[in-house]
């Protein structure tokens, strides 16, 4: 067996990520869109002859001008990637130094470690409040070269007040980074204040409401200047030409992101109220999933559950997330079948 000391040292503790056996199960586990793959861009797919003979655009230009015009803001204050983890690892690369400090609220996205900890740096965190908001005083008091904000958080699914982000934004020394991977779920974006800070980056993803998780398109917002130092350290070509030209397609028909809000905006308080009548503890959501605490075994209901056909995310062994299940919202039936199958597990371990 080889030893795992010829590793990178940093990386020398990583576990492969989240990756079930899928048999056909119905998933409320990743928080994709389950209206299906984005019309506008299966079309543009359908349609597009490209020829594969030439190099996609350096940038994506023509990605960056589409989104410039929907949030009316300019081209060069976008980044364009393979996803929105290139724009975390892009960030690092970009702000960091080897062996500086990244600040995480606690609980968030667990691969925002993986990112720090790749480039070198040392992960801190800061313990989220009862409700789940930002302390912002020990953010601010932080060392830390950098701090990663999801809003809606994932898997907690709240947003974080915009008055506190904004705090961060003042007192916090480094680049405070608010992932927006949720964010057409949410009321609130910072989006619109790119330039007025100097120090904030927002990123955003197609993989969730825009339906496109296949092919792997994100992008970071950002006053020019900093837009401009990730641009000079991202990898060029990283964004291929087909998920490049789709994803401008799919800009361009936001009628089904509004449809989309729209499902699960209707959805989500009947799935709450549905997994409250069966005993559950569901935690205020902003987005596209519920996390809620079990009435019986995290790991035993996630088992019951794949074994019925139905894949949820187990998070009941996670610290302040005891005994806690998270739930994509799906569509009326998608739930209904999912609060049925539940019901009937409930009755097993009565």
């Amino acid at each position: 067996m080889v030893s795992r000391d010829i590793m990178r040292s940093t990386a020398r503790g990583f576990k492969k990520y989240y990756s079930p056996d899928i048999k056909g199960e119905l998933r409320l586990d990743t928080n994709t869109n389950v209206l299906g793959a984005n019309p506008a861009a299966v079309k543009f797919i359908r349609e597009q002859k490209i020829d594969l003979n030439d190099y996609p655009r350096t940038y994506s230009d023509g990605l960056r001008c589409a989104l410039a015009s929907l949030y009316g803001l300019e081209m060069d204050n976008f980044v364009a990637g393979s996803g929105s983890d290139e724009m975390l690892d892009v960030l690092f690369k970009t702000f960091t130094e080897w062996g500086n400090d990244c600040l995480v609220p606690y609980p968030s996205y667990s691969l925002y470690d993986y990112f720090a900890q790749m480039n070198g740096g040392k992960v801190l965190y800061s313990e989220l409040t009862d409700d789940f908001q930002l302390d912002v005083d020990d953010i601010i008091s932080s060392r830390a070269k950098i701090v990663i904000l999801a809003s809606p958080n994932n898997p907690t699914g709240n947003s974080f007040r915009q008055k506190d982000i904004e705090e961060v934004l003042a007192g916090f020394g480094g680049i405070v980074v608010a992932d927006e991977a949720y964010g057409e779920y949410s009321e609130n974006s910072m989006i619109p204040f790119v330039n007025e800070f100097d120090n904030m980056v927002v990123i955003r993803t197609f993989s969730k409401a825009y339906a496109m998780a296949a092919l792997r398109v994100g992008y970071a917002v950002a006053n020019k200047d900093l837009a401009e130092m990730m641009n000079a350290v991202k990898i060029p070509y990283s964004l291929n030409s087909l998920s490049e030209g789709a994803a401008i397609a799919a800009v361009k028909d936001q009628d089904f992101i509004k449809r989309s809000v729209a499902m699960v905006r209707t959805e989500r308080p009947k799935l709450s109220s549905g997994l409250s009548k069966l005993g559950f503890d569901p935690f205020p959501s902003d987005s596209n999933f519920i996390l809620a605490r079990s009435p019986i075994d995290h790991a035993a209901l996630t088992d019951a559950l794949k074994k019925k056909g139905v894949l949820v995310r187990d998070f009941g062994s996670k610290r302040r997330m005891e005994n806690c299940v998270r739930f994509t919202v799906g569509t009326e039936t998608m739930n209904n079948e999912l609060l049925s199958k539940i019901s009937d597990i409930l009755e097993d371990f009565s």
